[in-house]
This record gives structure tokens, sequence and C-alpha cells, in this order.
């Protein structure tokens, strides 16, 4: 297959197929089938990220979904972004998050910057 920019769904599947074929193959990532793959994933991802954009998460949500996994309460976030009640209001959308409250919990919870700033 001559490698090229995907600019439809017909040059997409016809590049998923051809990948497909060469993971069956089991080719080497040092061969020149292999470089040929490695280039065509990246056609691929192109792609799909122009028609297919996967939108960011809520904020609040995950803000929340990181706590949880953290094992993190509401007061223990108190102090570091303000009041019980502060707190509270903002994960229940009454106070809006700003951008000093997006470094906290990037810098606290490790959620990227994208994710906080989106929309």
């Amino acid at each position: 297959m001559k490698l090229k920019i995907i600019k439809n769904e017909d040059d997409y599947l016809e590049c998923l197929n051809w990948v497909d074929g060469l993971f069956d193959m089991k080719v080497s990532p040092d061969s020149p089938e292999g470089e040929d793959l490695q280039v065509a994933l990246l056609l691929i991802k192109q792609y799909e990220d122009a028609v297919y954009p996967i939108p960011y998460p809520d904020a609040i949500d995950a803000i929340k979904s990181k706590m949880e996994d953290k094992g993190l309460k509401n007061k223990d976030l108190v102090g570091k972004v303000g009041s019980k009640g502060y707190v509270s209001a903002l994960l229940n959308r009454r106070k809006p998050l700003n951008l000093e409250l997006a470094k906290i919990f990037h810098r606290e919870l490790g959620i990227p910057a994208e994710i906080l700033l989106a929309g």
C-alpha cells in the first residue's frame, strides 16, 4: 500500500484493513513494513482526531472522579480550595471553577489542565 494522507472514509477503511493485515503478520517494528505500519498508525490517528473528536469530560465530574479514585472527601479540600461551604458550592456547580482553582486541582489531583479549562 502506498502511504498517503487519509482524506475520506474510504481511505480510512482501506488503511485500517491494511494495518490489520500487518498486525496479523506480526511484522517487526524495525522492518521496513514495521516502519510503514508506524506511519500508517500516525495517519489513522490524525484522521480520527479530525473526524471523530473525543470531547473533554466535564471539569467538575473529573474532579469528583479523581477525588473518588484517591479516596478524598470534600473536607480534604478545605484549606486548599476554601471553606467547607465553598467546596460544596463548587462541587455542586453553584460556584464557578476559576483559573486559580484549576491550578490547584491540576497540582493536587493531577487532572490535565485541558480538562479543567475546557468549556
